[in-house]
């Protein structure tokens, strides 16, 4: 404890290095005010390794010259006790309101307030209009509907720019704003399987994203080179940006996400358009299901239920074959789900799945053992070259024809072909089709006229 800053509110933020670095950038790094952070827990249960365990002295500020710890969420009553805190700011996404009150229990037991921010909070004006794509739990399909508006941006003659939700499990430093326009940029910053699963499928549409950790300056970047910012929200978060249209993707799978989880309940009650996912392949129950909470949670929202579409280029490749499937990692552990797109990929097109689970080696082993619901799929681990490398020996060790990837990331050029035993890597994509007759052409249209009047007003202002 320094003594020197032993005055007002001591503050531990709860996070899983993301969240977190950008409430104390925004709320708390330049303040005046007399509170103190002192430190940041980290949620293994999420981000099970990151590198760094302390926040940088580059980034914490001249308040903090020696930087702040990061300790693992397993010591909170300890550092509480130790650092004399005073205050438990939650600071990260997808989580039930049973795990949120747990984290609320222990920090009061320990003799802690607890607190949940405000959305507002840390929400940054951006000089550009924003379009803020969240979602009620991770793996809803954020992704297609950012596809969507990167292509509706275009249409109206616009540069569009992603910000993703940050993901520095790395060297923090070095993270601090990242730039990524091209494949080559992903080994320059030698990025995470994760991270590759959420940057690839936009760079494939020939737009630059950006991420890291301090989203103020990343911002700034961003607008030197855009017309319109499209925030790719992570996990269920919030956005960290004032949004224009604030969209919110649910999903009929988990048809009560938005009156269970933290903080996809506030995107639902808060968003101005509902994209309700993957209407193709959803039972009725479900749809009805979130449609009700719409109607009842967030009445003037516009609803929209879209059909997530699951191809591959040859079919033939998996009729009849045995597959081994790889799927998105978050969207299986922390997301719920048993399976995913590549899953239903393989019933689509007759492959025959063998199951995985028995081959589960080192890190994927113990995910299985953490997330027992996993089904007969293999999730995309990689936060760590050891966990990327337990990942290439699975999927070498199981007795399959091809390995069907429902995870968007390039298998092959990511973990290197001669370590997957030799067998075809078949890619399912998924998508939304503007021309879809219903909420695709639907939903193209109402992202098309904001655009539209953002294209309108840039052309006004330029006159």
């Amino acid at each position: 404890m320094d003594p020197e800053m032993d005055h007002g509110e001591r503050i531990l933020i709860l996070g899983a290095a993301g969240r977190d670095y950008h409430t104390f950038n925004t709320l708390y790094r330049a303040s005046a005010g007399p509170d103190t952070v002192v430190g940041f827990t980290h949620a293994a249960s999420q981000i099970p390794v990151i590198a760094s365990t302390r926040y940088p002295p580059s980034l914490a500020g001249p308040r903090y010259p020696r930087g702040l710890p990061i300790w693992g969420e397993g010591e909170l009553e300890a550092v509480v006790a130790r650092e004399g805190v005073t205050r438990a700011v939650l600071a990260y996404s997808d989580l039930s309101y049973s795990d949120v009150m747990a984290l609320a229990a222990r920090a009061r037991a320990a003799a802690a307030s607890f607190e949940l921010l405000r959305p507002e909070a840390g929400m940054l004006r951006s000089q550009r209009p924003v379009l803020a794509v969240t979602a009620t739990r991770t793996g809803c399909g954020k992704s297609q509907v950012c596809g969507l508006a990167i292509e509706a941006a275009r249409a109206a003659g616009l540069v569009p720019v992603v910000i993703r939700h940050p993901m520095p499990y790395g060297v923090l430093e070095e993270q601090a704003v990242q730039r990524f326009e091209t494949p080559a940029d992903l080994e320059r910053h030698n990025v995470t399987l994760e991270e590759r699963e959420e940057y690839e499928q936009h760079l494939a549409r020939g737009v630059v994203v950006y991420a890291g950790v301090d989203y103020a300056a990343i911002l700034a970047a961003a607008e030197a080179e855009c017309d319109v910012v499209i925030a790719d929200g992570g996990n269920n978060d919030v956005p960290f940006f004032k949004p224009d249209l604030w969209v919110c993707v649910a999903d009929p799978f988990r048809p009560r996400a938005q009156e269970t989880h933290y903080p996809g309940d506030a995107n639902f009650r808060r968003a101005g358009v509902i994209v309700v996912n993957k209407a193709n392949t959803a039972p009725k129950e479900g749809l009805a299901a979130v449609a009700a909470s719409a109607a009842r949670l967030n009445p003037s929202a516009r609803l929209i239920a879209t059909a997530s579409e699951v191809t591959v280029a040859c079919p033939a490749a998996l009729r009849g074959r045995r597959v081994v499937v790889l799927e998105d990692g978050p969207t299986l552990t922390h997301g719920g789900l048993a399976t995913g797109a590549g899953f239903i990929a393989a019933s689509k097109y007759g492959a025959q799945v063998v199951d995985p689970r028995p081959h589960f080696v080192g890190a994927l082993a113990a995910t299985l053992k953490a997330f027992p619901h996993i089904g007969p799929v293999v999730p995309a681990m990689g936060y760590s070259e050891q966990q990327a490398a337990d990942l290439a020996t699975t999927l070498a060790a199981v007795p399959a024809d091809a390995i069907l990837c429902g995870s968007p990331i390039d298998l092959a050029r990511a973990l290197g072909a001669a370590r997957l035993g030799g067998r075809p890597v078949v890619q399912a994509s998924y998508g939304l089709d503007p021309l879809e007759v219903g909420g695709g052409a639907e939903l193209a249209a109402e992202l098309g006229a904001f655009f539209g009047r953002a294209a309108a007003a840039r052309a006004a202002a330029a006159e």
